[in-house]
């Protein structure tokens, strides 16, 4: 029997998004309509459970979204990706009993806008690590110092992800999770985004000054280095999924650019015919779908497989990493087809595929990099490198 999946994306909300995609882009300015039209149709509250007043969708639902609105606005998708993390790793917690974070799905349903401030400048550790100070209170909560960067929905965020280390005890330091409000003080978000693509996402620079997260707002007080916490499991199904998801939108827009150009131009040389008609042309196109179309059915599949608790072992982290490189080198490799047979046109700035293929860099720089990931890999078919 087919499933039945759920979508609260329509096509007439994607279209008034997309209109607006390039003039975002253009005057480097953050997508207030966009945002506006996505909380009515309620997609912030996509991953809040029904009695809590959401719509309860799963992980694959969600990414399927994704997909559709990053082929209408990568920026904007990407922005709204962050909130989404921080709202499904709490949905993903709670269905599988543990209500540490319900507070986040709570505060979701009532209307504030997640972002995700993990990222500091310099800092390869990325999650097993950090350069932020947090602070323990007398009450059980912590203030924390420091400067995340690549802080999507920077200029609306009313919450704030973040982490930090607490090295009060020096033989056991620990890496505290936890919410910050943004009215709470001790925060400052610069206006500093002005990045060669992805720049309606507004991903500025977030510095942490005091900034207090109370003792209901902390999520976890780890270990430093990696963690088989099913907090961190979460986070990583979750963000690399979703990231994951979002490059393949981008992807599957290119494709769909490159056969509309395929169609339309017309060969001098061959008598007016279609270059849709053109066997070399044709082998781009359907190189670029052959590569679409895996990075579709991978993506689909591993966020099904967290949905339904697929038993991948100890490789679970290696299926998510590996999810996250194949999905934004694949979009690079398809978008960079979509240009070759595209023509001239689309080498100016004014043309949606150039715009794309700003966009798709962006991959590279997101977690897990290509280092990490392959490191990842080879331990879990390997097992750890030997010391020495």
């Amino acid at each position: 029997m087919a499933r039945s999946l759920r979508t609260l994306l329509t096509d007439d909300l994607l279209a008034g998004i997309h209109a607006r995609a390039d003039a975002h882009d253009r005057d480097n300015t953050f997508p207030h309509d966009d945002l506006a039209d996505l909380v009515a149709a309620g997609y912030l509250r996509a991953f809040v459970p029904e009695h809590l007043g959401g719509s309860g969708l799963s992980l694959e639902e969600v990414a399927r979204e994704q997909v559709r609105l990053a082929g209408a606005a990568p920026a904007t998708a990407l922005a709204v990706n962050m909130h989404l993390v921080v709202t499904g790793l709490a949905a993903l917690l709670v269905a599988r009993g543990d209500t540490s974070v319900e507070f986040v799905l709570r505060d979701a349903a009532a209307g504030e806008v997640f972002a995700f401030g993990n990222s500091e400048a310099g800092n390869d550790l990325v999650m097993f690590g950090s350069r932020t100070r947090a602070v323990p209170q007398a009450d059980g909560g912590y203030r924390y110092h420091g400067t995340k960067i690549f802080t999507s929905l920077s200029p609306v965020w009313t919450r704030l992800a973040t982490f930090g280390l607490d090295d009060s005890d020096p033989d056991d330091p620990r890496l505290v999770h936890a919410v910050v409000a943004r009215d709470g003080g001790g925060v400052e978000a610069r206006d500093d985004w002005d990045a060669l693509g992805m720049r309606a996402s507004q991903s500025a620079t977030t510095v942490l000054d005091g900034a207090y997260a109370p003792a209901d707002r902390v999520c976890r007080r780890l270990p430093v280095g990696p963690s088989a916490d099913s907090f961190v499991f979460a986070l990583f199904a979750v963000f690399e999924t979703l990231l994951a998801a979002v490059y393949t939108g981008i992807g599957r827009r290119a494709l769909e650019l490159g056969i509309g150009h395929a169609r339309r131009r017309t060969s001098f040389k061959h008598g007016g015919r279609s270059y849709a008609q053109d066997p070399d042309i044709r082998w781009r196109i359907a190189d670029a779908a052959l590569a679409q179309d895996g990075a579709e059915l991978q993506v689909f599949a591993l966020a099904r497989d967290v949905d339904e608790q697929v038993d991948h072992g100890s490789r679970w982290f290696a299926q998510l990493v590996g999810l996250k490189v194949r999905a934004t080198e694949t979009a690079r490799v398809v978008v960079d087809l979509a240009l070759r047979v595209s023509g001239g046109g689309a080498y100016f700035t004014g043309s949606e595929l150039a715009r794309l293929y700003r966009d798709v860099l962006a991959g590279i720089y997101h977690p897990s990099d290509d280092e990490s990931a392959h490191a990842t890999l080879a331990t879990s078919v390997l097992g750890a490198p030997e010391e020495g």
